[in-house]
């Protein structure tokens, strides 16, 4: 059977099965999709490949999905550091959007931060931000997978003024994209301190009727929580609850503060949690009880947030704090091992996207997003388990090669050609942002 690509390598991590890792077999690839994966010697008899790519010393396993992202928020990378969230949004953040939000400023910085992601094995990202077309364009320009929120907030921004023009007009760069192969989409309401009752509850019937993903920050902190109990008497959760939000559709972002009640309410509902632990740490806002929510039957993915934030949009590095933090926080060296990261960051987050048909595991008939981790250098030798080595001592800096639908867009650790002449352009986009900032004297000052 003639196919594209065969890609041969040492180990390969399928995750469907759980647990499973291969050794010397390969993943025969045609038009984007796996065409089955075997022994290396059985698919040398099998096939006949236009391209064998082989990879004699590296790990190769499904691409990471990013839960978590405010992607644009790439060009204010430091703006702000050391400050809580609530002092961070209104201080430096809302501030320098309100100056700066645009089109151009959207696309640049999506465009940035699906390079950074793709070379740290990143190929599908779930955004929340403005302009989702600005950052659809971007994600089509690299080659990216994204899962696009339709953002919806309560107080207006340069892309929509009010919660109805932000809703109407999301859904319309939905329906302008119904068919691109690499975008699908999120509702996406803010949190529930930007988000009034009534839209909630009309985003949670559009959520059933049009089978959309809803993507809200939850929990984040405790002041949030506090607000909220003297304003309406409940906690979030409580009245999101009431509101029709949590359910087996939701992303429920950040949930650092839960009650064992709400961990229980997330397990029954079904919901998903994107855990995002280097914001959490930054902003001071707590750490998540991973341990209770996995003992409970919570599906978890993993989000690094935005770049503003974290200050990295470093899924490897994501992976190995919260794996390290779920054990330290419970005191338990059993929880969150490496096989179940790499299922949180793969096929759970592509289930809580509605895309675990087509992304997530390396089973015939998926598409192929791939990556591959080199693990021939010093600090990941020697090399009992593979899997381990990729979630506690490789980095993104040991990611080799990544493939987005069959198609290469990194190569031995570099970008494609066309990428990085992509990368090159956006730098300048960086320049002139930074000048904007030290104008509007919105720098990064505490």
């Amino acid at each position: 059977m003639r196919i594209d690509e065969l890609i041969e390598a040492r180990w390969i991590v399928p995750i469907e099965p759980a647990g499973v890792v291969l050794e010397n077999h390969a993943l025969a690839l045609d038009q984007g999709r796996i065409v089955a994966l075997v022994p290396v010697g059985e698919a040398a008899q099998r096939f006949e490949a236009t391209r064998v790519t082989q990879l004699p010393r590296h790990l190769l396993m499904p691409g990471l999905i990013n839960l978590h992202t405010h992607a644009a928020m790439n060009l204010l990378r430091g703006l702000g550091d050391d400050l809580p969230l609530q002092h961070w949004l209104e201080t430096r953040i809302w501030p320098a959007e309100r100056a700066l939000m645009s089109y151009e400023f959207v696309h640049a910085g999506t465009r940035l931060a699906c390079l950074e992601m793709l070379r740290g094995g990143v190929t599908c990202f779930n955004d929340m931000y403005f302009f989702p077309d600005a950052a659809a364009d971007a994600a089509r320009e690299i080659g990216m997978r994204a899962a696009l929120g339709i953002t919806v907030i309560d107080f207006p921004t340069a892309w929509a003024n009010d919660a109805d023009d932000y809703l109407a007009k999301g859904l319309a760069v939905r329906d302008a994209l119904r068919d691109e192969p690499l975008i699908s989409f999120c509702l996406a309401p803010h949190a529930p301190y930007t988000v009034g009752d009534a839209t909630l509850a009309r985003l949670a019937v559009l959520s059933e009727q049009l089978l959309l993903p809803l993507h809200i920050h939850v929990h984040e902190t405790s002041a949030e929580i506090e607000q909220e109990r003297a304003r309406t008497g409940k906690r979030p959760i409580a009245r999101l609850d009431e509101l029709g939000i949590i359910g087996a559709q939701t992303i429920a972002v950040h949930c650092v503060h839960l009650t064992a009640e709400e961990i229980a309410l997330f397990a029954t509902r079904g919901v998903t949690v994107a855990h995002c632990p280097a914001s959490n740490l930054k902003l001071a806002s707590g750490i998540a009880p991973i341990a209770q929510l996995l003992d409970a039957g919570v599906r978890m993915g993993i989000g690094t947030d935005g770049a503003a934030s974290n200050n990295r949009l470093d899924m490897p590095a994501e992976m190995r704090l919260a794996a390290l933090l779920a054990k330290g926080a419970s005191r338990r060296a059993d929880v969150l091992g490496a096989h179940a990261v790499l299922r949180a960051a793969t096929l759970d987050a592509a289930r809580a996207l509605g895309l675990e048909t087509r992304i997530g595991s390396l089973e015939a008939g998926k598409e192929a997003d791939l990556t591959a981790f080199d693990l021939a250098s010093i600090e990941t030798n020697p090399n009992f388990d593979a899997a381990s080595q990729v979630i506690f001592a490789a980095g993104r800096e040991h990611v080799s090669d990544v493939w987005v639908q069959g198609r290469p867009v990194v190569q031995k650790r570099q970008l494609t050609e066309e990428a990085a002449k992509r990368a090159e352009a956006d730098s300048a986009s960086v320049l002139g942002l930074w000048q904007n900032l030290v104008k509007l004297q919105i720098g990064p000052t505490h």
